[in-house]
């Protein structure tokens, strides 16, 4: 991830999936926090690390991708956002999907595997 300010088409795109989903900003908790590890001197004098808590159903999410704090912010929103979609959706939702999807091929690759192996 660059440290690229956030296109505004990405930010509507967020700002119309919270909406669906019913989230709203009054409903999240924000904090800027000083960020560890990598990313040296600039990093550890900044608060760019966000912390974002929906007040609802519980959900934490911290974020320090990149030494921005603006595209952190943006970041955290989207994974919170993915994060209650999970809980509200279940089985249904695209994550979960992509998870069985993937469960599926090592299911079928593992069959195949043994079936070569039997016939050697």
């Amino acid at each position: 991830m660059t440290n690229a300010v956030v296109s505004t088409e990405k930010v509507m795109a967020l700002k119309e999936k919270m909406k669906r989903l019913g989230i709203e900003d009054k409903d999240i908790e924000e904090k800027f926090v000083r960020c560890q590890g990598r990313g040296g001197q600039k990093l550890n004098k900044t608060s760019a690390c966000v912390y974002l808590r929906h007040l609802p159903t519980g959900i934490e999410v911290k974020c320090q991708e990149t030494r921005s704090q603006t595209t952190n912010r943006f970041l955290a929103r989207r994974i919170l956002t993915e994060k209650i979609e999970n809980s509200l959706l279940g089985n249904a939702s695209p994550e979960s999907k992509k998870i069985e999807k993937i469960r599926r091929q090592k299911k079928h690759r593992k069959r195949l595997a043994k079936k070569k192996l039997e016939s050697a």
